[in-house]
């Protein structure tokens, strides 16, 4: 919980700033914040909404925005929270404020910052319930997703302490008395703009780096879930990291165009949409900026019919609706070759029993994230089934009781599907899951490899030769085998490839060094003295 701070705590905090910082907060009408208790249960109508707080310089400040966006509990639709569009002067004063900081920061000694992100790491886990809560009451996670969602951004703040191997040099006498010798060097202010789906998890993707290679950051939380955005700048702080290292800003268009055309910003993160994303990486590039942008998918999995029935099963539900199938890696089209159709039968039945609730009673998933998605999906099912596909297991308006007004979608199973229906054109993004009956392994094969996106792809299957061709064979970047969701561990990083990514080196795992860092080479001569 953040202390309330008094007019003397924060004119220290003032007096701590540059001039200009101090001029800018003087004039504005900022006033210190509290973050709000941590939820343990839905809104209800008496539900007053909090303030999302803008984090510049180790402060929590109400922003002095003209314009805020209501951020709503997904179980309740009751507004929750609301969040700014940061102001010009509040995004410049983000960028001012890491930039100077920068300046100190990188000649922290990569000891001192090795010991901040093991310090980091240590308080995201004590810190695990409060960030999960904060998931589950403006993202809509069940409990249990939301906590995986934090383990899985700690794993990676784990790899980051690996920073002293993954940045080590190369040393070489060139020539008597000649050597050269290659540093890795931190690059300057980091701007990442964040999605919804997993509001923990991805900002662990970059801000345990950027602490240990001596980086600093203003980093853009997404609007529909901002509340977890403010608490892991409130750990860094915890942890001991410098004021100003990391920085929080809010907003929509205005941010991101900030972020991607300011020259103080040196590269750029990004994971969300095609549209979005595309726009980010064109304009930040374009501006000299390193950019890695992670985009969109279409991920199938292929059934063979020697499959082991209850990994299979298994893996259904993990692969289409964990996090409400709102997960980049989530398995959209299911093709069962020859007669692996004989599973149908037992997929219908364990996706009907799967159950959708609200995120504190914690069921197999929760609802989506806003009414807007909700709307979509029932459109894309009514299209499936306008063009002849069957409805296996039908989700829509399936609503737990007493949340009625939540954005829930049940369990959905199309079978029947093909191009030209939505779900089979679209990333859904959703509880939906299509059938496809194939003749024969190489027409999967054929069928992803010319599929545009390269997030993931999975073979179920117990033959060791046929998985082994098909992990050969296909193109995807990611491969599963007997794995619905194969997202690589922290120490071998993201690997997504085609339409899905753009970039040279992909997050977290060892690229993220590489991308934090650039290499400086030193040639050296000390002429040999005669001391006789």
């Amino acid at each position: 919980m953040l202390s309330v701070f008094t007019k003397t705590a924060r004119s220290k905090a003032l007096q701590a700033n540059s001039r200009v910082a101090l001029r800018y907060l003087q004039a504005s009408k900022l006033s210190t914040l509290q973050l709000p208790p941590v939820p343990t249960a839905h809104a209800t109508k008496e539900t007053e909404p909090y303030f999302t707080s803008t984090y510049i310089n180790g402060q929590h400040y109400k922003s002095d925005a003209t314009e805020w966006f209501d951020v709503y509990d997904p179980a309740t639709d009751i507004v929750v929270a609301k969040v700014p569009q940061s102001t010009d002067a509040e995004l410049n004063q983000a960028i001012e404020t890491a930039e100077k900081a920068f300046q100190s920061y990188k000649n922290l000694s990569i000891m001192k910052r090795l010991t901040l992100t093991f310090n980091y790491v240590e308080l995201l886990k004590k810190n695990t319930d409060r960030l999960a809560a904060t998931i589950v009451y403006e993202q809509g996670k069940s409990w249990s997703a939301a906590i995986a969602d934090v383990q899985r951004g700690i794993q990676c703040a784990e790899h980051a302490t690996t920073v002293t191997k993954e940045t080590e040099g190369f040393s070489l006498e060139v020539s008597n008395d000649m050597t050269s010798h290659t540093i890795r060097e931190p690059i300057g202010v980091i701007g990442s703009i964040m999605p919804f789906n997993f509001p923990v998890m991805i900002p662990l993707w970059t801000i345990p780096y950027i602490i240990a290679t001596g980086n600093t950051t203003v980093i853009k939380p997404s609007e529909m879930c901002p509340g977890t955005g403010a608490i892991l700048a409130e750990i860094a702080k915890e942890a001991g990291v410098p004021d100003g290292v990391i920085n929080i800003v809010h907003g929509k268009a205005p941010t991101v165009n900030k972020i991607v055309s300011d020259p103080r910003i040196k590269a750029v993160t990004f994971v969300g949409g095609n549209n979005a994303g595309k726009y980010v990486y064109t304009e930040a590039t374009k501006n000299g900026k390193r950019a890695q942008v992670n985009l969109g998918a279409k991920n199938h999995v292929v059934v063979l019919p020697d499959a082991d029935k209850q990994t299979l099963l298994k893996g259904v539900v993990a692969g289409a609706f964990s996090s409400t199938g709102q997960v980049c890696l989530s398995t959209d089209i299911l093709f069962l070759v020859g007669e692996a159709r004989k599973f149908i039968p037992d997929i219908v039945e364990t996706v009907k029993a799967l159950e959708t609730k609200p995120g504190f009673q914690d069921g197999d998933f929760g609802p989506l994230v806003t009414k807007q998605s909700l709307e979509r999906l029932e459109a894309v099912i009514q299209d499936a089934v306008d063009q002849g596909a069957e409805v296996l297991v039908d989700g829509r308006g399936k609503k737990p009781a007493g949340f009625e007004d939540g954005y829930f979608i049940g369990p959905t199973l199309l079978r029947n599907v093909k191009k030209g229906m939505r779900c089979v054109d679209e990333e859904l993004f959703g509880p939906i899951f299509t059938i496809v009956e194939a003749d024969s392994l190489d027409e999967t094969i054929d069928y992803c490899n010319n599929n545009e996106f390269g997030n993931s792809v999975a073979v179920f299957t117990n033959s060791g030769p046929a998985a082994n061709r098909f992990a050969k064979a296909i193109n995807i970047g990611q491969v599963g085998i007997n794995v619905p969701i194969p997202i690589p561990l922290a120490q071998f990083g993201f690997t997504s490839n085609k339409a899905s990514f753009l970039g040279d080196l992909h997050f977290y795992g060892p690229s993220a060094f590489k991308f934090l860092t650039q290499a400086k080479t030193i040639t050296t001569s000390w002429k040999g003295i005669d001391y006789k």
